[in-house]
C-alpha cells in the first residue's frame, strides 16, 4: 500500500472518532429551559420525525432582545459531518451573535439510522435529491424534516417568518437547492457553497434569490463538472456519481426566477470574481428585483472560504481567506427578505 493510502486510512479513522466522538455524551432533549450546551449559547434539541430521532444545534445571539423577533439561519454540513463540526468550520455561531440572528445547525441521517454515524463507514448524509446515497433502502424525508424543524424553532423562540435563509456546504449545498424549490413558501432566500442542484426544472411557489459561491480549485465539485476526484487524484467512492457543471445549476436557478443567464455586473477583485443576475431576458421579471448573484474563488479547493477545515488539503485542496463565505452571504441574506409568491401576494 502507497503512503498515501496508508495516511488516508489513518486520517478517516481519526476523523470518523472526532466527528463522531464530538457529540458523545450530549444529551439531547427537546426542552430550551434544560437543553445541554454545547459551546456558549448553543443548545442541541431533538425532534422525531417519520419515527426517526432527528437532532439540531441551535445558537441563539449573545446579548440578543428576544422579544424582536430574530432573522434565521439554517448551516447544513457537508456528507459525513456534523452540525458541530460545521460550526466549528465557518464561524456562523461570532456572525449570529455580532448580527443579532439565530443559527441553525440540523444533523443530517446517518446511512443506517441503527447505528451511529462515522464520517467513513457510516456516514450522515441529506437526501438531496440526487439519489446518490440510498440505492434499495427507504430515503429519509429531509425536505420534511426541516419543514417540521421550523415549526418547532418557531415555538421555541420569536422567529422573523419573512427572513428565514438556508445555506450548506457541498451534499449540504445540494440539500439548500433542494429545500429552496421545495419550500419556497417559507425560505427567503439560500446560499449554496460547493453543491449541485440536481432538481430540473425547478418549480418556485415564491421567487428565492440565491448567492453561490465556489472555488476554482474544488476536485470534489468540480466547476466544468464530472465524477468527483479527490486531491490525490482518486475517486470518490461514496459519492461518485457525476456532478452537473457548476453554471447548469446556476443555470436552472435563473430559469426559475425568470433571468436572463447574462450577468448584468461583474467585478474581480483580488482572485474573487462575482457575477450578479437581476433583469428578466424579457425585460420585466415576474420576480420583480430578486438577485442571482455567483462568485468565484481563485485556488480555493473543497473547503469554506474564510474558514477551517477537517479535512486535510491532500484530501480536498487549498483554504482561502480571498474572502469570507461566512460574511458575504450574511450581507446577502440581510438584504432579502422573503418575496410575494409568483402571482404578487
Amino acid at each position: 500500500m502507497s503512503e498515501n493510502g496508508v495516511g488516508s486510512r489513518c486520517w478517516v479513522a481519526v476523523l470518523s472518532l472526532l466527528i463522531v466522538g464530538g457529540l458523545v455524551g450530549c444529551r439531547l432533549i427537546r426542552t430550551r429551559a434544560n437543553a445541554t450546551r454545547i459551546g456558549p449559547g448553543t443548545q442541541v434539541m431533538k425532534l422525531t420525525v417519520d419515527g426517526i430521532e432527528r437532532s439540531y444545534l441551535v445558537h441563539p445571539p449573545k446579548d440578543g432582545n428576544a422579544k424582536r423577533p430574530w432573522p434565521v439561519v439554517l448551516m447544513l454540513h457537508g456528507g459525513g459531518g456534523t452540525g458541530a463540526a460545521t460550526a466549528w468550520e465557518t464561524g456562523w455561531e461570532a456572525k449570529a451573535d455580532a448580527a443579532g440572528f439565530l443559527v441553525v445547525f440540523p444533523n443530517a441521517v446517518a446511512r443506517d439510522p441503527s447505528r451511529p454515524g462515522s464520517f467513513s463507514r457510516n456516514p450522515q448524509l441529506w437526501n438531496d435529491g440526487s439519489d446518490r446515497f440510498y440505492p434499495g433502502q427507504s430515503a429519509v424525508d429531509d425536505v420534511r424534516f426541516i419543514d417540521v424543524l421550523l415549526d418547532d424553532l418557531g415555538e421555541r423562540f420569536t422567529v422573523d417568518s419573512d427572513r428565514v435563509f438556508v445555506t450548506g456546504f457541498s451534499n449540504g449545498a445540494s440539500m439548500s437547492f433542494l429545500l429552496g424549490a421545495q419550500l419556497s413558501n417559507r425560505i427567503a432566500a439560500i446560499a449554496p457553497v460547493a453543491g449541485a442542484c440536481w432538481r430540473e426544472p425547478v418549480a418556485l411557489q415564491r421567487p428565492v434569490p440565491m448567492l453561490y459561491l465556489t472555488g476554482t480549485e474544488d476536485p470534489l465539485n468540480p466547476i466544468e463538472g464530472g465524477p468527483p476526484k479527490l486531491a490525490t487524484g482518486g475517486s470518490d467512492a461514496v459519492r461518485a456519481k457525476p456532478k452537473p457543471p457548476v453554471w447548469k445549476s446556476i443555470l436552472r436557478w435563473l430559469r426559475a426566477l425568470d433571468l436572463d443567464p447574462v450577468p448584468t455586473r461583474v467585478s474581480e477583485q483580488a482572485g474573487v470574481r462575482t457575477e450578479i443576475y437581476d433583469r428578466s431576458a424579457r425585460g420585466q421579471s415576474r420576480s420583480g428585483n430578486v438577485q442571482v448573484v455567483y462568485v468565484s474563488v481563485e485556488g480555493l479547493g473543497h473547503t469554506w472560504a474564510g474558514g477551517r477545515s477537517l479535512l486535510p488539503r491532500w484530501l480536498v485542496g487549498s483554504t482561502s481567506d480571498r474572502v469570507s463565505a461566512t460574511d458575504l452571504i450574511w450581507e446577502f441574506f440581510r438584504r432579502q427578505p422573503r418575496s410575494p409568491d409568483m402571482t404578487g401576494r
